[in-house]
């Protein structure tokens, strides 16, 4: 075995044993995930029936009542292939107005609806004598392992999703991940955090991830990819496409504009995976705060959270590929999951 395959293996352990045994890098929070933020809660609904393999994800920000006590909101759009609704709004008035729900491209007007139900059971004068919802939903399209024309993605799942969100949550092919694909094997739903102790807060990353060339995938500097890619030589290729929605949260004191800039630094952390945002890819981050004050922090305090951003967003996409099973569906479409590769790689 030459040395660059045994320092893959070596590599490839390391991650393994770091996820298996429950010890994230230093400077995580307790759980390493979103929820690390406190009050943010996350909610699944999932479909797995046969060709049709997709969820809803809810992500829910603290607060009975976001439309009447908005919280501050930055975005990052990296690449614009993508059919989310509400991001206009929050670019222009940096504020979010309901929970955050995610699913496939064909079910974003459904989740538009459950969130304006929602926020109308809430708000009962709502588009009466009160203004109407912005409602925020993101999408990345999953018809390689779903029959994304079943639309199969009801109001109820929504509802569901939102219902039963929580602190503790699952990761991997659940919820919105359960169809989405990531470098060519199984993606979805990961998760990740880091406290940022100069601000006494932290910083919570959610992925749905979509993305990624097989060939390109990048581990601490190591392109992986290229090692995997002889074991699996009927696998379905992916290109750089098909998206990720990248969702922040953070404690910390930060206004829209200054979450439009740690939304920003997502970026870094999807090219130290080897992604380029390949044409195709509808690539956004959105960030928000759940601590609005009238003062936030000078600028240079924000170095710990823009370094932090791209670390999170790294390590949720690896999260979200080790906590990944395998599925099959549509046509009979299938992503093998990473930890399957690891225990070839590593027998």
């Amino acid at each position: 075995m030459d040395f660059q395959h045994l320092q893959r293996e070596l590599l490839l352990q390391r991650w393994r044993s770091e996820r298996q045994l429950g010890q994230p890098r230093s400077g995580c929070g307790p759980t390493n995930g979103i929820s690390d933020v406190p009050g943010v809660r996350v909610g699944h609904a999932t479909l797995a029936e046969g060709e049709r393999q997709t969820g809803v994800t809810a992500i829910v920000p603290p607060g009975d009542n976001l439309f009447l006590t908005p919280l501050p909101c930055g975005t990052a759009v990296f690449n614009g292939f993508a059919k989310p609704v509400g991001l206009v709004q929050v670019e222009e008035l940096g504020v979010l107005q309901t929970p955050i729900l995610l699913s496939n491209t064909l079910a974003v007007g459904t989740l538009y609806t459950a969130l304006v139900r929602d926020a109308i059971q809430r708000n009962p004068e709502l588009g009466r004598s009160l203004p109407t919802v912005n409602p925020l939903a993101l999408e990345c399209n999953d018809g390689w392992l779903n029959d994304i024309q079943a639309l199969a993605i009801t109001e109820a799942m929504a509802q569901t999703a939102l219902a039963e969100a929580a602190a503790d949550f699952a990761r991997g092919s659940v919820g919105a991940g359960r169809g989405m694909s990531c470098f060519g094997l199984k993606g979805g739903i990961g998760s990740a955090s880091r406290v940022i102790p100069t601000l006494n807060a932290t910083l919570g990353v959610l992925v749905l991830a979509n993305f990624g060339a097989l060939t390109a995938l990048t581990l601490d500097g190591v392109r992986l990819g290229e090692a995997i890619s002889p074991l699996l030589p009927a696998l379905a290729p992916q290109r750089d496409a098909g998206s990720i929605i990248i969702i922040m949260a953070t404690d910390a004191a930060l206004d829209a504009r200054q979450l439009k800039r740690v939304a920003k630094r997502a970026g870094a952390g999807l090219g130290r995976l080897g992604s380029y945002w390949g044409h195709g890819s509808g690539d956004i981050a959105v960030a928000f705060s759940t601590r609005p004050q009238p003062q936030p922090p000078e600028e240079a305090a924000l170095e710990p959270l823009l370094a932090a951003a791209a670390d999170a967003t790294e390590h949720a996409v690896l999260d979200a590929l080790l906590c990944a099973e395998a599925v099959s569906g549509f046509r009979g479409h299938h992503r093998p999951s990473l930890t399957d590769i690891l225990d070839r790689l590593t027998a």
